[in-house]
């Protein structure tokens, strides 16, 4: 990997681990549509023995949305080389023509100004829901 895009998948990880971000895969519907489409059939079917078939739903959808959150930074360095790059090229496009020495410097320059600060978050924001269709959370 490029050592331009290794410091800015650093910055990303920084930048998100500050604002505590963390994504849901949007796949996660299917523990819920599981449990919900279960419950639904055993109420139909069984009457009262669908709270039962419910319960089963529900443990399947635990099952199917286990480890499907995680904090940002995780899935940052899970990228792909190909994924990385378009990240890199969204944040580049904001940081134009800001000149840096190491990551370091970077993240101090990016972490002191506020309104650079906002349009990063939103630019990383942008690219984990447009480009991996994950939900963003923060954390409180």
């Amino acid at each position: 990997m490029a050592p331009r895009v290794d410091e800015v998948m650093k910055l990303c990880c920084e930048l998100s681990a500050n604002q505590q971000i963390k994504t849901a895969v949007k796949g996660s519907g299917k523990g819920a549509a599981a449990a919900g489409g279960l419950a639904f059939a055993g109420g139909l079917i069984g009457g009262p023995l669908g709270i039962a078939v419910g319960a089963v739903g529900g443990l399947l959808g635990c099952w199917l949305t286990s480890g499907e959150f995680k904090p940002l930074p995780q899935i940052i360095m899970e990228l792909s080389p190909p994924q990385q790059q378009k990240l890199y090229d969204d944040v580049m496009a904001v940081l134009g023509d800001i000149q840096w020495t190491d990551v370091a410097q970077l993240i101090a320059l990016v972490m002191s100004n506020g309104v650079l600060k906002q349009q990063l978050t939103a630019a990383l924001v942008g690219y984990v829901t447009k480009e991996l269709q994950a939900e963003v959370h923060y954390m409180d």
